[in-house]
């Protein structure tokens, strides 16, 4: 069933539900009240007949002879009222009837202490009374005199008249209850329309997600669930289209870094095997050949290097390298990393500067350090051409900071922010000059400074450059400072 028609039928039964307690409450009270009205004027009928069948003065008694029945049926017959006439003994003496008619025993006995009973139904009442053709409703009333019953009455009116009020009401129920159940429909289908219709827009809008739109977004103007959700939703929209843009680009780069994969191994493969074949057929010179030999060799090395670079991430990345962290000297692992790139350095005319103390104590672990440190400034050749690369070290609270400025391209909001994702490069087009540029060395630092729980950032401007810096945390300082 759909959605729609279950909120209409709730809302229904909810109202119909309500209309009928009402009515059955209401139709509860007036049938009380009309009985009860009518016991009353029962009552009072028979206190006034009554008053005629005391003593008088000077006859005393009256006898219940015809003239007194005769004047009791005049007063009766305006009201279509029945009565029945009982004597002292609780014998029928009106109307007469063939029948030896008398009230159970236990009725008179209720009557002479004086007690008035009210009967619902007179054909349907276990105290004889004799049935009559129209069901009646009334009240029996002993007459007494001082202490003594000189007879009864009773006096009833057609069930059919008391419970006229009662038939009204109950058209009136069901006229209201139609009413009910018409106007209820159209406000329950409004109310379920624009209920539903919160939800067919989400519906909707979660469809075009499933296609693939991550543009999409919900308009909403109230405050309750529906809206709420509708918020939420907007907001997992936004998440997953951060999140497809993060997986496209991380692709983007993976098929680039695929691709410059591809394009430097063949290069050396090239090489190695052009060199191989022309000492197979011995089209290299003799004097040419320690040349060609150290050239497979570079080759074979840049190779190695790519695929190590590779296997060391993916190692990094699953925790599957053991730090030994110690206390040593950085200043001397840096003056050595700066020793082995001075040739790249001196190939593009870059100048190295070391700047710290002697003796800058860091705690680390001491290979890991140099990795760090030697990918730090071999980023910082690469992007320079003709400038300075500067490496500045200082002790901080409980830790050692160093960073790495060089005067290079630079880089914009876009770069720096997947500047430390793997297979990203800030210049992928710039021409590959053997150095190692996989897009995998930034990416290598960043997860060794978290295994370390130090800190890593970068500052850079287009054109003016970029600093890396990086924080090690003395022991047992790692996961509580904040700097």
């Amino acid at each position: 069933m759909k959605l729609i028609y279950q909120h209409m039928i709730s809302f229904l039964l909810i109202i119909l539900t309500s209309v009928a307690i009402i009515g059955y409450s209401e139709i509860a009270y007036i049938t009380n009240q009309s009985y009860s009205q009518n016991y009353q004027r029962m009552e009072d009928y028979a206190s006034a007949l009554g008053s005629l069948a005391i003593t008088d003065e000077k006859h005393g008694t009256i006898i219940l002879n015809s003239e007194f029945l005769h004047q009791i049926k005049f007063v009766l017959h305006s009201d279509d009222l029945l009565f029945r006439i009982y004597g002292p003994k609780g014998k029928q003496i009106y109307p007469k009837t063939d029948k030896n008619l008398h009230l159970a025993s236990d009725v008179l006995g209720i009557l002479k202490q004086g007690q008035e009973i009210r009967i619902k139904n007179n054909n349907d009442s276990h105290t004889y009374l004799g049935h009559t053709k129209d069901s009646c409703t009334g009240v029996l009333v002993p007459w007494k005199n001082g202490t003594k019953m000189i007879g009864a009455i009773w006096l009833g009116a057609k069930v059919e008249s008391v419970e006229k009020p009662i038939r009204m009401a109950k058209q009136n129920l069901v006229n209201a209850f139609l009413v009910t159940l018409i106007v209820g429909g159209a406000l329950s289908l409004a109310l379920s329309y624009y209920t539903t219709n919160k939800i067919k827009l989400l519906s909707h809008a979660t469809r075009k997600v499933a296609a693939g739109d991550f543009d999409i977004q919900i308009n909403y103007k109230g405050h309750d669930e529906i809206d709420q959700l509708a918020a939420n939703f907007n907001q997992m929209v936004r998440t997953l289209k951060q999140s497809n843009e993060e997986v496209k680009s991380q692709e983007k780069r993976r098929d680039q870094f695929l691709t410059d994969a591809a394009h430097e191994m063949r290069t050396p493969l090239t090489t190695i095997n052009g060199i191989l074949e022309g000492l197979q057929y011995n089209a290299i010179p003799e004097d040419s050949k320690p040349k060609s030999i150290e050239l497979m060799r570079r080759e074979t090395k840049r190779l190695i290097r790519l695929v190590n670079e590779n296997l060391d991430f993916e190692k990094i990345r699953n925790n599957q390298i053991l730090l030994t962290k110690t206390t040593f000297n950085a200043k001397e692992v840096i003056n050595n990393v700066c020793t082995q790139l001075s040739g790249n350095a001196e190939k593009v005319n870059d100048y190295i500067k070391v700047i710290m103390p002697d003796d800058l104590q860091v705690y680390a672990d001491q290979d890991r350090f140099t990795q760090i440190v030697f990918n730090l400034i071999q980023n910082a050749i690469q992007f320079t051409k003709d400038g300075q690369i500067i490496i500045f070290g200082c002790r901080v609270t409980h830790g050692t900071r160093i960073s790495v400025k060089d005067s290079g391209m630079g880089m914009n909001k876009e770069q720096m922010k997947f500047i430390f994702e793997r297979f990203f490069k800030a210049d992928p087009s710039r021409a590959h000059q053997g150095t190692g540029e996989s897009g995998l060395g930034l990416s290598i630092v960043s997860s060794l400074i978290k295994q370390h729980g130090g800190k890593i950032k970068v500052e850079s401007s287009p054109l003016e450059g970029a600093t890396f810096i990086i924080t090690f945390f003395d022991q047992g300082f790692e996961e509580y400072i904040e700097n």
